[in-house]
């Protein structure tokens, strides 16, 4: 991975600000943000390798901003992208004389602006470096040859233990360093294919599911972006294509990065619920899977990391961390699942504190076939047997 660049975004709408910032971050870029031209110019340095600035601004207007910059000798270098809600051929004119390098009307497509800034700054470095350009190239090629394969990860019902559902995962067909289908998906995101990549992702799970006829419920990965920048009309036109029913699929908000506005997301995902999506956060207890998260999105599952869980029947803190957040789930009809179950221990630990669910090595690990008899046979393993009553999910 190529090293961070430093973005300084300068734009009063402060919302709109924190969520183009999130975007910039899954992107691999380092961003600070400016909501006025004084903070602006106390944040700038010589460092930055590239400034997002809006005209409107409460104290000094965009251009006179870029004016400043452009006269100075150590900040002239800083390429500028001039945002502008107002987009009369004067004020594009006058910006690029006033030496701005780029100039966009807002609202503007994301992928646009993207674009945009990825090519000043290769211009500005003389090319793209030969290994973004080979990363670039294998996820274009692993994009039209549909050159990823989907894996199924069973998750049981622990109380009766039976099969609940199971988790898509998927794996690229690929060498090097992306075969990691971490690294995978983080160089999509890095270089703006995430979207499409993920698209193809459930489109090659959902060829199976759908010769299947399974009625359990299907665990999709999503991270916050893929909502943020794909058309819910494409997501539905991909269940009508395979005949998916949304009621019976769990969208798992897994967050790379920090949703910073989250009456604006819950607003994205209206248009999911409303077709009748769940939704699960997942890996609570790592990263940005927080518990505000979980007031947030209101989500139907919740899943704790496999780190909280694992080693949980012999460490108190953990177990009260589970304890916590079973009993405000159990108040809020709200299934918990534990992931990472790798020893009898953990799913014993486990069931003893009332979890709904679990998934994990020791119960089954990810298969490339998604077959559901072993699946369903696994169940009846003697081990798995517990004693105790159903959750009603």
């Amino acid at each position: 991975m190529h090293p961070s660049k430093n973005v300084l975004l300068i734009d009063d709408e402060q919302k709109q600000a924190r969520v183009l910032g999130m975007l910039l971050e899954t992107r691999g870029y380092d961003v600070q943000t400016a909501f006025t031209g004084g903070e602006a110019f106390r944040k700038v340095s010589p460092d930055c390798d590239l400034i997002l600035l809006d005209l409107i601004l409460p104290d000094i207007d965009g251009f006179e901003i870029c004016r400043r910059l452009k006269q100075n000798e150590q900040l002239k270098h800083i390429p500028v992208i001039i945002l502008s809600a107002f987009a009369v051929s004067q004020d594009r004119v006058k910006s690029l004389y006033l030496g701005a390098d780029d100039f966009l009307a807002k609202p503007c497509e994301h992928e646009e602006l993207f674009a945009r800034m990825e090519a000043i700054l290769r211009r500005r470095n003389g090319g793209v470096a030969n290994g973004e350009d080979k990363i670039i190239d294998e996820l274009h090629r692993i994009l039209h040859e549909r050159a990823v394969t989907p894996f199924y990860q069973p998750v049981y019902q622990l109380q009766p233990f039976e099969l609940l559902g199971f988790e898509t995962l998927t794996r690229p067909v690929t060498a090097g360093s992306m075969k990691n289908p971490e690294h995978f998906f983080k160089m999509a995101l890095q270089y703006g294919l995430y979207p499409e990549i993920e698209l193809l992702a459930w489109s090659k799970a959902f060829e199976t599911i759908s010769r299947k006829h399974f009625s359990g419920k299907v665990f999709l990965n999503c991270n916050p972006y893929f909502i943020e920048s794909v058309p819910f009309a494409k997501v539905r036109a991909l269940m009508e294509e395979y005949h998916m029913n949304a009621k019976d699929v769990v969208l798992e908000i897994t967050e790379m990065s920090a949703i910073p506005n989250f009456e604006l997301f819950y607003e994205r995902l209206k248009p999911y619920r409303e077709y009748g999506f769940s939704f699960a956060i997942d890996d609570l207890g790592r990263g940005y899977a927080s518990l505000e998260s979980l007031v947030e999105i209101h989500p139907q599952f919740v899943k704790i990391d496999g780190y909280i869980i694992r080693d949980l029947y012999r460490d108190d803190l953990k177990r009260s961390i589970v304890e916590f957040v079973s009993s405000f789930c159990k108040r809020h009809n709200i299934a918990v699942v534990a992931e990472g179950i790798e020893t009898q221990r953990d799913l014993d630990a486990a069931r003893n504190l009332g979890l709904n669910a679990g998934q994990g090595y020791y119960l089954c690990k990810p298969q490339s076939e998604l077959s559901l008899d072993v699946f369903r046979g696994l169940a009846q393993s003697s081990k798995f047997q517990p004693n105790g009553n159903s959750f009603n999910i």
